[in-house]
C-alpha cells in the first residue's frame, strides 16, 4: 500500500515538474512574441509595412500573430487597392456583397495577376489554347474576358 502511496506521490510530482516546465516555455515564448507585448497599434503598424506575400507568411508564424493579422481587416486594404487597379468591378462587387477586405483580397489576388498579363498584351500572339502556359490561368467570367478581348482589339 505504501509502494503505490509514493508511486502516486512521484507522479504528481513529475506532472507538477512537467507542468511548470511548459508554463516557464509559454512565459518564454510570450516574451518573445511582440504581438503580446505592443499595444495593437504599434503591431498593426509593423504589419502594415508587410507586402501581400510576407503577411501571409508572418499569419502562419503563430496563433497569435494568425490572430492578430487575420481580424485586422485594415491590413488587407491597402493590396485590395492595388489588386482593384486590375479587377475595379470584381472588388466593387464583391465590396457591395459585403466580404471583408481579406476575403475580397483571397477571391481576386490571382484573377487580378493572370488579367493583368492578359489586358497587359502578353497573350496576345498565342494561336490556340494549347500554347497558354497552364499553370497560371484562372477561370474567369464572361464580363472579364469581354474586357480582355476589348483590349485586344484596341492593340
Amino acid at each position: 500500500m505504501q509502494k503505490n502511496s509514493k508511486r502516486n506521490n512521484n507522479s504528481r510530482s513529475s506532472d507538477i515538474d512537467l507542468n511548470s516546465v511548459d508554463a516557464e516555455k509559454a512565459k518564454k515564448e510570450s516574451q518573445n512574441n511582440f504581438v503580446e507585448l505592443l499595444p495593437p497599434e504599434v503591431t498593426f503598424k509593423i504589419f502594415s509595412q508587410l507586402d501581400i506575400r510576407s503577411l501571409c507568411r508572418a499569419s502562419m508564424a503563430c496563433r497569435s500573430w494568425n490572430y492578430a493579422i487575420r481580424n485586422s481587416d485594415s491590413l488587407w486594404k491597402p493590396h485590395c487597392l492595388t489588386v482593384r487597379a486590375v479587377c475595379q468591378r470584381e472588388i466593387d462587387d464583391d465590396q457591395k456583397r459585403g466580404y471583408s477586405w481579406r476575403v475580397i483580397l483571397l477571391r481576386n489576388y490571382q484573377k487580378s495577376k493572370v488579367k493583368y498579363e492578359w489586358l497587359s498584351g502578353r497573350y496576345s500572339n498565342i494561336c490556340s489554347s494549347v500554347s497558354l502556359p497552364e499553370k497560371i490561368m484562372y477561370p474567369m467570367d464572361a464580363d472579364t474576358w469581354g474586357e480582355i478581348l476589348e483590349a485586344e482589339l484596341e492593340r
